[in-house]
């Protein structure tokens, strides 16, 4: 539990002291996912998020850059790509392993996110594993909007879409249109447990809302970028919904039936469930973000 907690801590957290340490061995795998999209996702340790990348004759745009100790491996893999200038970064929500390189990027290309990224990314952020300092003037971003924002780049629409109050209370997904490719942001944790930042505006209910939304406007074969894990599909996708539904309806059983939250977190799951905790949250923290949002 306290390695969790201790790991949670670096996943919310921004700080560029934290961040620029640790990460010498781990390398990016980049693949090529459809049209002008491409996935970059770190191997042999703890990179951050996973990045898109459209590259094109428009040059290139990112989303989510990962610590800000990973910025020269990106760069190392963007001149592999080799599609020209980077233009634009979109940041899918505030945390430092989304946004930690956003203070180095800036000085050559705009970032883009929800206005509640830039509200968070500008004071500190206080939560129940720690607290990430306010961040520097570079790292805010420089375009927010509020519900949606279009930017037609290297042929085709790219969609940012807000969610609201699910992962945090700034998330954006990103539709790259033409190429089938959705980037859900922390909307999605492959085969696991989701963290879901309830200090943050997040909420597990209507994160399930958020997720179930996604998948009535996504098409079958579409391919998905998730925030954490491996490059999905669409019922890789639905799997995940399944679990939030039947775990976050399990806990409000039990909380009708009138036990406490320690109660339901000394019993557990169903087993089907079990292995869902193999990331870094695991069955005690995920029925515990479960009760508070029930609460709320």
């Amino acid at each position: 539990m306290e390695k969790s907690l201790a790991l949670l801590f670096v996943l919310l957290s921004a700080s560029p002291m934290i961040l620029a340490e640790g990460f010498d061995g781990i390398t990016l795998k980049t693949t090529k996912v459809s049209g002008n999209v491409y996935m970059l996702e770190g191997v042999g340790g703890f990179a951050g998020g996973n990045i898109a990348v459209s590259a094109g004759e428009d040059g290139i745009l990112l989303v989510d850059d990962q610590f800000a100790g990973m910025n020269d491996k990106i760069k190392a893999e963007l001149k592999e790509i080799d599609a020209g200038q980077l233009r634009f970064v979109l940041n899918t929500h505030w945390h430092g392993d989304h946004s930690g390189g956003n203070a180095l990027f800036s000085k050559n290309a705009t970032i883009i996110a929800h206005e509640n990224v830039r509200k968070r990314l500008q004071a500190p952020q206080e939560n129940s594993v720690g607290t990430s300092p306010a961040q520097p003037k570079d790292a805010w971003p420089l375009i927010t909007f509020d519900e949606s924002l279009t930017i037609h780049m290297n042929g085709e629409a790219i969609d940012f879409i807000h969610f609201p109050n699910g992962h945090t209370d700034g998330d954006g997904v990103v539709f790259f249109n033409k190429s089938n490719v959705i980037h859900t942001g922390d909307h999605f944790f492959v085969d696991a447990f989701p963290f879901v930042d309830l200090d943050s505006g997040g909420n597990v209910i209507s994160y399930t809302r958020n997720v179930k939304s996604l998948i009535d406007r996504m098409p079958e074969d579409v391919k998905i970028i998730p925030g954490h894990g491996g490059l999905a599909t669409l019922e890789d996708y639905k799997r995940f919904h399944d679990m939030l539904v039947s775990t976050a309806d399990y806990v409000k059983s039990k909380t009708e039936a009138g036990l406490t939250l320690e109660e339901i977190q000394v019993e557990g799951l169903p087993e089907r469930w079990h292995s869902w905790a193999s990331g870094y949250i695991k069955t005690e923290q995920w029925i515990g973000l479960i009760y508070q949002s029930l609460a709320s």
